[in-house]
């Protein structure tokens, strides 16, 4: 069994700045104002967009991010509907030929502790019970079902720039879960170095 720590990757090459000008360009055929379009005016017009709810406006740009997290985590994931997902399928992984289950680490469980101890001793018998039914002839998609919450997977989102708002405002809340916070706070940082203006309103 192999414990790793959740992380993400920006599937992209994101280039906030020219996001942000498509965006302008794309807003003001609304009110026909494209002559107003000057070097520089796209952060404080979409800002100001944002704040007056006319969201529907930076749908027209998407970013793709591949996540790294136990599979408890994604179950909520994909509760986001305006979008597109493609993840690790338990069907047709064959974790036996990997020679060892990850799983991720549940970081509120401190090292020695009996609650840590309990956890890791399931993790193992998981990892036991789906080898022996993968050697009495179970196929991945029947010996999944031992398989735990806290097993690795990895899954690429696409949302566009409405739907990734929506997402952190959700997912950074303090009623979120704690592994789901564990991956969308620091992605949210992220997201705010690379596209200016569009998420620096949500605060975590």
């Amino acid at each position: 069994m192999e414990i790793i720590k959740p992380s993400f990757v920006i599937e992209d090459k994101v280039d906030g700045e020219k996001m942000l000008e498509n965006l302008e360009r794309y807003a003001r055929t609304c009110y026909k104002s494209e002559d107003k379009i000057k070097q520089g005016t796209a952060g404080q017009f979409l800002a100001n967009i944002i704040r007056s709810g006319h969201e529907s406006v930076i749908e027209h740009e998407k970013i793709t991010v591949r996540v790294i997290c136990d599979r408890g985590v994604t179950h909520e994931i994909v509760r986001h509907r305006i979008a597109s997902y493609s993840q690790e399928s338990t069907r047709y992984c064959d974790y036996a030929q990997k020679g060892s289950l990850q799983v991720v680490d549940p970081f509120f469980f401190e090292q020695g502790s009996e609650k840590r101890k309990v956890w890791e001793q399931a993790m193992l018998d998981a990892e036991n019970a789906y080898t022996k039914l993968r050697e009495l002839g179970a196929l991945p998609q029947e010996a999944r079902t031992v398989l735990p919450h806290s097993l690795k997977t990895e899954i690429v989102i696409t949302y566009n720039l409405r739907e990734w708002r929506h997402f952190f405002k959700l997912r950074t809340s303090k009623a979120s879960h704690p592994q789901m916070r564990e991956v969308a706070i620091p992605l949210l940082v992220e997201f705010k170095k690379l596209v200016p203006v569009i998420f620096d309103d949500i605060i975590v």
